[in-house]
């Protein structure tokens, strides 16, 4: 097997383009400043506006990439308990996540006194917050608290299903058929009902495209398979054309080709992008309450020309770029999440552990 490097600047350019896609067509979609740049440029924005959503689809693919890289890198079947690793995925996806939605939080509460506009979440309750704790708001018919968080739930949703998909098949090769069995029955069937989109089984198409390419890409004997996965997403796509799903093939085949090639790991070597790769789940998780404090700044200083809402969306941009270093330097950065992860089971396991001598010391008083 060819060693896995731990950067690829392919990837990590994919990742920064789709954050940023994300970003635009938030910035276009809600708020005053978003309708002051549909009025002022209307066919950009709107199609950041229509378009952007369309990014997420490249961190379904990428996701499902690198989760078949870190759970089956070879196709093999997954010998351990899926338990675990579903856990370890949700400290890494949760402990940057709930700091945001404490963010949002706070910063809609802000936004609320300077404006009354649709965009500004309703002030949360605790049913709702302990919802999105646990990654169950939308399941649980719970409005958002912060714009994209649904696609940290699903990307939860999405790994914990392919661990148990590879822990079921026991076996190297039933263990890819049965994932490679679920994307396209989802690409045939549950991705065509959009009351499905609040489970993992409507996206995994795209997921498993992405798990599909690691494999294929790896192993000579799989190489077919990027023949296989087109020819069947082609299929899905005859029945019922999707953008979407098209975009999350022309991905899957890129990463692929870019694998089996090199390219992958060698190229495009622009600094900028992979670091903006690199911070790119702290941008999508910050840069909506920035965006909640723009709007709320712009109507509270009673702004409405269109060069104030330009400058305004320009200034928000850039402090989503800067809010999103900071917090991946001090909440979601391996380093920072270790220590935040460290201090919490000591919070936790020092709970048991006080009630336990203060139990032996009431004891001792009894006998006293």
């Amino acid at each position: 097997m060819s060693t896995i490097p731990n950067r690829m600047p392919l990837i990590d350019v994919l990742k920064a383009i789709a954050a940023l896609l994300v970003l635009l067509n938030h910035y276009s979609s809600y708020g005053p400043l978003a309708e002051a740049a549909r009025a002022a440029l209307p066919g950009l924005f709107g199609w950041f506006f229509e378009y952007g959503r369309m990014a997420v689809q490249v961190f379904l693919v990428i996701a499902g990439f690198l989760a078949a890289r870190g759970l089956s890198a070879e196709g093999q079947a997954l010998t351990i308990s899926p338990l675990p690793l579903i856990w370890k995925r949700y400290l890494r996806l949760a402990v940057p996540y709930l700091a945001a939605i404490g963010l949002a939080i706070i910063t809609a509460a802000i936004a609320d006194h300077w404006m009354d506009d649709e965009a500004i979440p309703a002030r949360a309750t605790l049913a709702q917050w302990l919802a999105h704790a646990f990654l169950l708001q939308g399941l649980l018919g719970f409005d958002a608290l912060s714009a994209g968080v649904w696609y940290i739930a699903i990307d939860f949703q999405l790994f914990a299903l392919m661990a148990i998909l590879l822990w079921a098949g026991r076996r190297a090769i039933v263990a890819p058929a049965l994932v490679l069995g679920v994307t396209a029955a989802s690409l045939f069937w549950f991705n065509l009902d959009a009351s499905w989109d609040n489970w993992a089984i409507y996206f995994f198409g795209s997921y498993g495209l992405g798990a599909a390419a690691w494999w294929a890409s790896d192993r000579r004997q799989l190489a077919a398979w990027l023949g296989v996965i087109a020819t069947i997403t082609i299929a899905a796509l005859i029945i019922d054309f999707r953008l979407r799903i098209a975009l999350a093939l022309a991905v899957a085949l890129l990463l692929g080709f870019g694998r089996r090639t090199g390219v992958l790991e060698q190229w495009p070597n622009a600094r900028p992008l992979a670091f903006l790769g690199q911070i790119s789940y702290s941008i999508f998780l910050v840069h909506f309450p920035v965006l909640l404090l723009a709007n709320g700044l712009y109507a509270r200083l009673g702004l409405n020309s269109t060069a104030s809402a330009m400058i305004g969306l320009v200034l928000a941009w850039a402090a989503s770029i800067a809010a999103a270093t900071i917090f991946y330097r001090w909440i979601e950065s391996p380093a920072a999440s270790q220590r935040i992860t460290t201090g919490l089971n000591r919070v936790f396991g020092l709970i048991p552990r006080t009630t336990t001598r203060l139990l032996a010391f009431r004891a001792a008083l009894r006998k006293t």
